[in-house]
């Protein structure tokens, strides 16, 4: 996660003060290993079972005081013993190894809730205007998914949606998002990798993944042209064709840094002239129906 959204060097900051922080807690005569990506192993010579687990309750104390780029640090933790001589090292590995499973599950919907907010969060300051955006494209989305007969839960789905779909703007430079003068083509390659950064971000975390699947295509465009896929018509998620519109017009109607905002008349135009080829035809005449219900102001 930290990789996808803060990038490598990123990861690799933390990975490292991970490992000096077990370094500085850890006995000198304890093994520490890195066995994996971001898993860490640290044999304990002659320790009881409650030595390991008040070591493991100090490293998460500690590292949970530290702060880098990627937030607060948080990591689960499992420990297990060997007590008889002929018992298999390898039993004792898997032991420590299903206890830190479970801890990583009963604490999984909170630190990924937390995760998450974290990144939006660092992306707001980021990008100030990234939040409003994303609110918005979130209530019209919302409004749409109402007018099209969605139930509770699949409107607050396709919301949280809406409110995400920029969460892959995090690993773009600001010098590309904020300029004010026209891209290159170089600078618009770059643009358009955000909706597979932010699959990339969310599908790492299970609770996610179906808003990864919405968001990494709600960039394509109803007659296949569009990124990054290239998927056309129904092929193409109902949520994130709901989202293209929602997005594409207040894009529109609020500007962006390297384009004047429209007027609400002229995205409008736009959007009925995008009929067929930009957007579904019929949720566009759904959004314009929204759009005149709430006095052409969303």
């Amino acid at each position: 996660l930290t990789n996808n959204a803060f990038g490598h060097m990123a990861g690799d900051r933390l990975l490292k003060k991970v490992a000096q922080t077990m370094q500085t807690i850890s006995r000198s005569d304890d093994i520490i290993a890195r066995i994996g990506g971001d898993e860490f192993v640290i044999l304990l010579p002659q320790t009881e079972i409650q030595e390991a687990k008040e070591l493991a309750k100090r490293i998460n104390t500690a590292l949970s005081h530290e702060h880098l780029e990627a937030g607060q640090i948080s990591i689960s933790s499992g420990w297990a013993v060997k007590t008889t001589a002929d018992e298999e090292i390898t039993e004792v590995f898997k032991a420590a190894e299903n206890k830190m499973y479970q801890y990583k599950i009963s604490e999984r919907n909170s630190t990924r809730n937390e995760a998450i907010q974290f990144i939006m969060k660092t992306l707001y300051e980021k990008l100030p205007r990234e939040q409003q955006h994303s609110e918005r494209v979130s209530n019209i989305s919302g409004l749409i998914g109402a007018a099209m007969g969605m139930n509770k839960e699949e409107i607050n789905e396709l919301k949280t949606a809406g409110a995400l779909h920029d969460i892959g703007k995090i690993a773009i430079g600001n010098e590309i998002l904020d300029k004010t003068g026209e891209l290159s083509d170089f600078e618009w390659l770059e643009i358009r990798r955000h909706p597979e950064i932010s699959f990339s971000i969310l599908s790492s975390l299970n609770d996610y993944a179906p808003l990864a699947n919405i968001i990494l295509v709600h960039h394509e465009r109803y007659d296949g042209t569009g990124y990054p896929k290239g998927l056309s018509a129904e092929q193409i998620p109902l949520p994130a064709r709901i989202i293209a519109i929602a997005d594409a017009f207040d894009a529109m109607t609020y500007g962006r840094p390297y384009k004047e905002p429209l007027t609400t008349e002229a995205a409008i135009r736009e959007i009925v002239a995008g009929k067929s080829t930009q957007f579904d035809p019929a949720i566009a005449d759904i959004f314009l129906s929204v759009l005149a219900e709430n006095n052409y102001c969303l």
